[in-house]
């Protein structure tokens, strides 16, 4: 297939009304596949192969892809609904119909005459005539009979998911406690704590003067506390109040009036920065500041 955008309107349309007519026939047999023949289906398979040598453009190909889909499905059907198994051959029917074929006899009673001590059933396959059967079947398969293998017991049990259960794990309720709830008063009660260290940092920033902004929030003796200087001194740069600046390749941090609205409409810009502070950085500090 080779695709050609410069097709004939007038080809692309004829093409286009043939795929939807085949679809169209196989869609009125979806639901009985019964009633559409093999040969049917066949049928249509060939004139879409046919009318594929036309096709030269994408809305065509899918147009042959949802037939060739639809043929499919159609002919899945109609396997599904043959019958196989014990549902399509009847052993009875067949061993009746065999009998009759070697021997004339209907069933195995009627093989034998009434007074008869026969009660085998090999005696009563004695007096058939196999040769009739075998050749009969030699025109149809000239492989020698060989021995197979069972293919699965008689009968088969269907297996059924047994879920385990999941064993509950035992808790000691001396262990259990409930979760914190937080409350109005306590998100309050952190806020007011937070304002209050920040407002005695920016009190130690204003007695100090400009500082080495390491210098200004390391605490030598805990990490965490340096953690939370930093913190708080986010807030100040963050209002304004505080100005980072590195000054002769050293990072400074000092206190400076608070910008107003006017500064921003001029052309201030607010800036943020994210400021790394980890154990080993904290090490190299201590040595370096003090």
């Amino acid at each position: 297939m080779v695709f050609d955008p410069d097709q004939d309107p007038e080809e692309k349309r004829n093409v286009r009304q043939n795929y939807r007519s085949l679809t169209k026939k196989i869609e009125e047999h979806r639901g009985n596949p019964n009633d559409f023949t093999t040969e049917e289906l066949l049928s249509q398979v060939h004139k879409a192969d046919k009318l594929f040598d036309k096709v030269k453009g994408p809305q065509e190909a899918t147009l042959d892809s949802h037939l060739l889909l639809m043929a499919s499905n159609l002919g899945a059907q109609k396997a599904r609904a043959m019958k196989s198994g014990s549902g399509a051959f009847d052993v009875d029917d067949f061993v009746t119909k065999l009998l009759h074929f070697m021997g004339g006899q209907k069933n195995i009673e009627d093989a034998l005459p009434e007074d008869s001590d026969v009660e085998e059933p090999h005696e009563v396959a004695s007096s058939l005539n196999w040769d009739r059967i075998g050749r009969k079947a030699l025109a149809k398969s000239r492989r020698v009979p060989a021995m197979g293998f069972m293919l699965g017991p008689l009968s088969i049990e269907q297996k059924k998911r047994t879920m385990a259960k999941r064993s509950k794990l035992e808790k000691n309720k001396e262990d259990e406690r409930k979760p914190q709830e937080l409350k109005e008063e306590d998100i309050k009660r952190s806020e007011n704590e937070t304002t209050k260290n920040v407002a005695t940092l920016e009190a130690v920033l204003e007695r100090v003067g400009a500082i080495n902004i390491f210098r200004f929030i390391i605490d030598p003796h805990n990490f965490a506390h340096s953690v939370e200087n930093a913190f708080y001194l986010a807030f100040l740069v963050r209002d304004g109040k505080a100005a980072f600046e590195t000054i002769e390749g050293e990072p400074m941090i000092y206190l400076c009036d608070q910008p107003t609205d006017k500064d921003y409409e001029g052309g201030l810009k607010k800036r943020q920065m994210v400021l790394e502070l980890d154990m080993p950085t904290w090490k190299v500090c201590l040595v370096s500041c003090w």
